[in-house]
């Protein structure tokens, strides 16, 4: 995955600093925001899973520091929640610009409440997803502790948060009380929502999401993310719901029309130097993972390149199998092809060991059929398996032309 540094204005005169994920080919079919949660970053481990996991499935994902804070332009004890959601729609604003506009919105804790709040002021917004959301901004006053009486008194409070300091004024707590998102919910009427929570959430309830939901109107979905910490610490949990959300949205995003896409070559993969062996890919219109067990160092995101060479040939072996039957008249309900790839010796030998170039690559393959045909119609299948097009490539003397492009 290719993540680009990038800044734009948020309309007050402030610099945001953002982070533009793109999938393996760098040509995303639809552009999504990503809205982080309270007092975290765009740099957060959650939102960095998130949006790579949906970048892997082709949206072009833009996340950015809310003003006031990390890299971002702006002093905290001015910023509110109102003016969060001023940044999405700013957010927004820039990728019509200079990419193309959003198509989805998706945010973290109160990043997920301001998307509700953007996601009508949008137009090109279709769908909206919350991740451990509360129902009321104001929920977060609970983490000011008794700082809260302190700010209400005297106008303005220092709060250490997660082993940061933060300046907060009585402007950051009447703006969170004079907001609902059950409101913000009602309003979403051409968009649809998507809401995430852990029942096992113990800094938002899943109470919350509840709420969400009954005010909000159909299509709406919800996702139990059982077992998850607030906060989506674990990468599986949150590369998880980036996947879930891609196969969602897919329902009520359109994918752009095939000429759109600008690549030469029918597939691409896309490894940055800290994602260690999980590598983004594009096979032709489809966008999955390529990955290594974890007992190599791996994440075990997907399937080993060896796997997907062996898949390759289950695939074309069934479908040529499926095919000639079609064409002979022969009824096959169901064909099953398991290949398992290895290095074996070419003959058995004493002292094959000592000369590695005794050791040939072998494809283990085994038809199954569910067919009524005779003894000498399977024979004749086992022949016309041998006769797959990537069978015949493996055999087949090839080359690999390889040249280096900017």
């Amino acid at each position: 995955m290719r993540s680009e540094k990038i800044t734009f204005d948020n309309g007050r005169g402030q610099q945001l600093s953002a982070r533009l994920d793109l999938p393996a080919d760098q040509f995303p079919h639809n552009y999504a925001i990503f809205a982080h949660c309270f007092t975290c970053s765009k740099d957060f481990s959650a939102a960095r899973n998130i949006c790579r996991a949906l970048a892997s499935e082709g949206f072009g994902v833009l996340r950015f520091d809310f003003a006031g804070l990390n890299k971002s332009e702006g002093d905290f004890s001015d910023t509110n929640f109102s003016t969060n959601v001023q940044d999405i729609i700013a957010a927004a604003a820039f990728l019509e610009k200079e990419y193309k506009a959003p198509a989805l919105l998706a945010g973290h804790s109160l990043g997920g409440a301001a998307v509700l709040f953007a996601g009508s002021k949008i137009k090109s917004v279709k769908a909206v997803t919350t991740i451990g959301a509360p129902s009321n901004p104001a929920h977060v006053q609970k983490q000011l502790g008794s700082a809260l009486d302190v700010i209400k008194m005297e106008g303005s409070v220092d709060v250490s948060l997660a082993g940061r300091p933060f300046t907060f004024k009585k402007q950051f707590i009447d703006d969170l009380e004079s907001l609902s998102c059950a409101n913000a919910a009602d309003k979403l009427r051409d968009e649809a929502l998507l809401i995430f929570h852990s029942p096992q959430d113990s800094t938002v309830s899943i109470r919350n999401a509840e709420e969400i939901y009954m005010a909000a109107h159909h299509p709406k979905s919800f996702v139990t993310l059982d077992g998850s910490d607030h906060l989506l610490v674990d990468k599986k949990n949150a590369s998880y719901v980036g996947q879930v959300i891609a196969g969602w949205a897919a329902r009520y995003i359109p994918i752009e029309a095939e000429e759109e896409i600008q690549t030469t070559h029918q597939v691409v993969a896309s490894l940055d130097g800290d994602d260690g062996f999980t590598t983004e890919m594009r096979l032709g219109s489809h966008y999955f993972r390529a990955d290594e067990p974890t007992r190599v160092g791996g994440n075990d995101f997907g399937p080993t390149p060896y796997e997907l060479l062996a898949g390759s040939l289950s695939a074309c072996t069934a479908m040529t199998i499926q095919m000639y039957a079609k064409r002979k008249g022969w009824p096959i309900e169901n064909v099953q092809v398991h290949t398992s790839y290895s290095r074996t010796y070419a003959q058995d030998c004493v002292g094959c060991e000592d000369d590695p170039t005794n050791k040939i690559d072998t494809f283990t393959r085994v038809i199954k059929l569910t067919a009524n045909l005779d003894e000498k119609q399977r024979a004749r299948i086992l022949q016309i398996a041998d006769k797959c097009p990537v069978h015949k490539t493996l055999h087949n003397e090839t080359q690999v032309l390889t040249s280096y492009t900017t």
